[in-house]
Parts: structure tokens; sequence; C-alpha cells
């Protein structure tokens, strides 16, 4: 079967032929139709993401498909079933062997673009707002990085939930996108003042915060008192260092959130996680943005976009 490769860190990804996997006992082999591509994919081929799976891998963490064989034991799935896998690798193939226990059921309205575009970037948000920061209907949201593959679910989670929602992003096309997810208010990161602005708009009692650097610090200083902050990633390249006096004075909570670690730490976040959101789908109240579909032989060119932040919403590879 084809697979887009890392067999050196820092080199472009190269299409390789490989054996097909064979599916242990506990896993079932999937015909990957879709894979959607995440941020963290450019780390991994850097050789600096959390997790650094021994060369040579298959890169590509979100995949959507249909189950063609059942591992012996697996009596959850059936064959011909459509699923999506947060797999952390592999997505980028012909065919993936997965565990059966993270592959979940999608539904029938559910295209396979839309399902490769929706656990890891609606996955993320849902738990960062829910289950991390507890959300209340009437509070004021600020999302950074609002126009990116997870802060445009963060702003669309946001109005659906009932907040007030600030998306903050570089330029007004990008800003546009957000307003059409919902977002109330919106800020030019490359212009304007995000703390006077957060201010003046009564200030922020969640922050949303993929970017780091500058951004999470003008948002910490436009915290309302109790607030909660979320960091999910430094796209910027700076980790902030957070004043603990600070943090006092206003009594805020800082929650980092590594979403993937959940699904060793306590599976049950994601999966209850997922089923709400599929059932939010399923209802018509969340339609993912993707911007740009790729064929399989220029992933590279679909990491290119997120590197240069070129994308709105999510960038998907079209596998099969």
């Amino acid at each position: 079967m084809r697979a887009m490769q890392v067999t050196a860190y820092n080199d472009p990804l190269s299409l390789q032929n490989v054996e097909m996997p064979v599916p242990a006992s506990t896993e079932v082999l999937v015909r990957v139709e879709t894979c959607g591509m995440n941020f963290g994919d450019t780390l991994m081929i850097k050789g600096t993401y959390q997790e650094k799976p021994p060369l040579p891998f298959t890169v590509g963490m979100e995949l959507a498909g249909t189950v063609t064989a059942l591992g012996k034991d697996v009596t959850t799935l059936r064959v011909g079933q459509r699923i999506a896998a947060y797999a952390g690798i592999g997505g980028l193939a012909e065919y993936a062997a997965l565990p059966a226990s993270i592959c979940v059921p999608i539904p029938d309205n559910m295209p396979a673009v839309d399902a490769a575009a929706f656990l890891v970037a609606y996955g993320t948000s849902h738990v960062a707002l829910d289950y991390k920061a507890a959300l209340q209907p009437g509070e004021r949201l600020l999302v950074l990085g609002a126009s990116g593959g997870v802060g445009l679910t963060a702003v669309e989670l946001g109005k659906v939930m009932g907040a007030e929602v600030i998306a903050c992003a570089r330029g007004q096309d990008k800003l546009e996108v957000c307003r059409a997810a919902g977002a109330d208010h919106m800020i030019d990161s490359d212009t304007d003042d995000i703390r006077e602005i957060v201010k003046s708009l009564g200030g922020a009692d969640v922050v949303y915060d993929p970017i780091g650097g500058d951004q999470f610090k003008a948002a910490l200083r436009a915290c309302n008192p109790e607030a909660r902050l979320l960091p999910l990633g430094f796209a910027s390249g700076d980790v902030p260092q957070i004043p603990a006096n600070y943090l006092l004075v206003k009594n805020l909570t800082v929650m980092g959130l590594y979403w993937g670690g959940y699904a060793r730490l306590k599976p049950s976040v994601l999966t209850d996680s997922f089923r709400a959101l599929f059932d939010l789908y399923s209802a018509g109240k969340l339609k993912p943005h993707v911007s740009n579909v790729l064929p399989l032989e220029q992933a590279n060119d679909a990491l290119d976009l997120l590197r240069t932040r070129k994308a709105t919403g999510k960038v998907v590879v079209q596998v099969s």
C-alpha cells in the first residue's frame, strides 16, 4: 500500500510502498478515506512533538474510513462500518490497523471529509470548554488563533454553549470566517491591542489559547476575576511564563490541556465528548470548516498550509 512517511526528521514526507498491516486480536483493519492534518503533525515531523515514534513512520493523527477486517476478539465493530479515529500516527496511508477501542462509528449523514476534520479540532475545544473550564451561558470567551483548526471550533462551540465570543485572528479575511462561525466580536492580532479591546468589552471569563507568546500575556491582563485560562499549544513558538502573583490577585486559574493524553489518562473523557459532539453534528448545530482538500501525493503541501497559517479551519488529505 502507499503511505506518506517520515524517513528523516525535518525532511519532507516521502511516498513509500509499504506492507499492508495485519490487525492484532483487538484491532481492526481500516481502509482510510480521509486524514485530517494538524499542527502537531508538523511538530512530529521535526521530532519536537510530545511523542516521538521511531523512524520511519507514517504521519497523520486523525482519520476516517471503513472497517475491512476484524481481529478475532473484536465484537464492537463490524466489517463495512464507517469510523473515525484519533490514531496519533498512521493516517496518511491507504490502510491502518487500529485498536477497536479508539474507533468511533460516525453518523450516516457525515461525509468522510467532515469526519476527518472532526475529532481533534472539536474534541480539543469541547474538552477544553466543557470538561476543563465549565464554560457557562453568558460568560465571555476569548479565542486566540480563532481562524485555525481548533480555534474555529472553539468559536462555534462557544456560541452553542451560550457564551459571548471574542475571536482573535490575523487579518480581516480570517476574521470574516470567525464571524461566519458565530463570533460576536473580532480582534485583528496584527494591528489591534488585544488587552485594551477585551477590557473595553468587559473582560474575559475564559481564554482559549493555542498561540502563546505575547497574545497570552495580553489576554492574561484582560481577564476578569476568577477567569480560567486554557493554554493548549504554542504556535507562536514562545512558551509564556506566568507570574504567580497575578494569578493570586485576580483568583485566576490556568488549566493546561494535552487533549491526546486523555487517550491513556482517562479515555472516558474523550469518548463521552465524542458522543456529545456527534449528537450536536447530527442535530445540525456543528459544521466543520474545511478550507483545503488535497490528494495523498500533495500531503507536504497540506502541511505547508498549516505551517504558513494560510489555511482557515481544517486541511484534509483525500487518501482514497
